[in-house]
């Protein structure tokens, strides 16, 4: 071995003893971060509960409580839930999957006829149904309507007295036997109150639970539909699951809470989750809205990869912008899909040419497609576009590929030089995958925009179309004596 090659030799391996993450510290550079965490052990379908009733009477609450965490959409009006959404919840060792409904009416119209049926969808496709009535108002005609509803549907119903914040309001709760559903259970969903109880009845009504089988296969990937309001988020998801999943209204922000669906798309399943529309900064958001922009943030850092709708019909907004940073920031694979292009003659697919050239220029990674989600014009092309995605956001480079690739770039194109110096790069290893985030050991900082030139080419050459990547940058520290010596040994 030579002295240059040697001390080339222990620049690296000091760089990596001053390196801050201990995931880099090992022998093999190729044993580094392994794929993101494995798949759990499938035990079967979880049992559906569906929790029902008139508007306003804390379904939402009630489903907070069920669940043990805040995430349903709660506010003191009516119907700010409007879909059937699912939560996964787990109580004694038993889990199973908590479905919220908007407010129930019998003689409902438009949007509200459309609540109504999803409520009604969510009674058909569940295995225990629980029945929420106001304990201060008592059973009013509506909630008699609901319990013929009940009735017809034969599933194992639970009665829930909600809002008895007080022993007086515990003992009202006998009233409600005359409704005919059996024993009604007094709660408070807001202070907790006989939640427990509850919890205990809705394990007693539910099947049989199904034998563990361990060492199952991965479970649907995941993908977030996001947009601003209005985009056609809802529409896509009812085209691709082929049935009214999601309310769609013509008014901006139906859709509140998270929608989970699984679709079966190229011939496998896909878990998509139809979002509330970000139509401000979190931070200037106020009540729903709030809540709701939370919830689709989370729905984002929960997914694999992201499907953007934008509205091809109107012009690139901030809002867009916005939306597509969130997606990269959580480090997502990334699909823009351009919605409603029935609706573009060729004036505006000039003029959306330009505005792609000049909006998405830091996107060019990002992979395309052109849809209409009314009419199901290349929905069939989201599968194979999340393949590639998801491909790309999960591909590992061996690091001699990587050394000998990047070697022989800073060669033929050095770093500028700084202070009379050009810092020059040592080692370099791709630390992890989802998102791919590459680590470059170098004996000084890189310029920003040199670091931009080395992505630009590291996609050039191994891909990583729809995936955002992540290079760091870890500076050399200058070596002692001790330093060297340690380094060589």
């Amino acid at each position: 071995m030579t002295d240059a090659h040697a001390d080339h030799q222990a620049e690296i391996a000091a760089a990596l003893l001053d390196a801050d993450d201990p995931d880099l510290l090992t022998d093999d550079p190729d044993l580094l971060t392994g794929e993101p965490g494995g798949a759990t052990a499938d035990t079967g379908p979880a049992p559906v509960v569906a929790v029902v009733g008139r508007p306003n009477v804390g379904k939402s609450t009630l489903v907070n409580r069920l669940i043990g965490r805040r995430q349903a959409v709660v506010e003191d009006v009516p119907g700010v839930t409007r879909d059937r959404v699912p939560y996964d919840a787990n109580w004694n060792g038993r889990r199973f999957t908590v479905v919220d409904t908007g407010g129930w009416e019998p003689d409902a119209k438009d949007r509200a006829r459309a609540i109504a049926d999803q409520a009604e969808i969510a009674v058909q496709t569940a295995d225990v149904v629980v029945f929420v009535v106001d304990v201060t108002v008592g059973a009013t005609d509506v909630d008699e309507a609901a319990v013929k509803m009940l009735r017809r549907s034969a599933k194992p119903v639970i009665l829930v007295a909600n809002k008895a914040d007080n022993q007086t309001l515990e003992i009202e709760a006998t009233s409600l036997w005359s409704m005919g559903l059996g024993e009604p259970y007094p709660i408070s969903a807001l202070h907790g109150r006989g939640s427990g109880d509850l919890l205990d009845a809705v394990l007693d009504a539910m099947p049989p639970a199904p034998p563990i089988i361990d060492g199952g296969p991965r479970g649907p990937r995941r993908v977030a539909l996001v947009g601003r309001p209005n985009v056609g988020k809802s529409s896509l998801l009812n085209k691709l699951s082929k049935e009214e999943r999601a309310v769609v209204d013509s008014v901006a922000g139906t859709t509140v809470d998270p929608v989970d669906s699984l679709v079966e798309m190229g011939g496998e399943v896909w878990q998509f989750v139809d979002t509330a529309g970000l139509r401000k900064r979190v931070k200037t958001a106020s009540g729903t809205e709030y809540y709701a922009s939370l919830r689709t943030a989370g729905a984002v850092e929960a997914a694999e990869v992201a499907v953007v709708l934008l509205d091809s019909a109107e012009p690139i907004s901030e809002q867009d912008q916005r939306v597509l940073t969130s997606v990269v920031e959580a480090g997502r694979a990334l699909v823009i899909a351009f919605n409603k292009w029935d609706l573009v003659d060729a004036d505006r697919r000039y003029y959306l040419d330009k505005e792609i050239d000049r909006e998405l220029r830091r996107l060019p990674w990002a992979i395309r497609v052109n849809i209409s989600a009314k009419t199901g014009r290349a929905v069939d092309k989201l599968a194979p576009a999340l393949h590639r995605a998801l491909d790309s956001w999960e591909q590992r480079v061996s690091t001699g590929a990587l050394n000998q690739w990047l070697t022989a770039l800073t060669q033929a194109t050095p770093h500028p030089v700084r202070g009379g110096r050009a810092p020059r790069l040592l080692f370099a290893t791709q630390a992890g995958v989802a998102p791919p985030r590459f680590v470059l050991f170098t004996t000084g900082p890189f310029d920003a925009g040199y670091i931009r030139f080395i992505e630009r080419k590291l996609r050039e050459e191994f891909g990583y179309e729809g995936s955002p990547i992540d290079i760091s940058v870890r500076p050399r520290k200058k070596l002692g004596p001790g330093d060297r010596g340690r380094a060589h040994g």
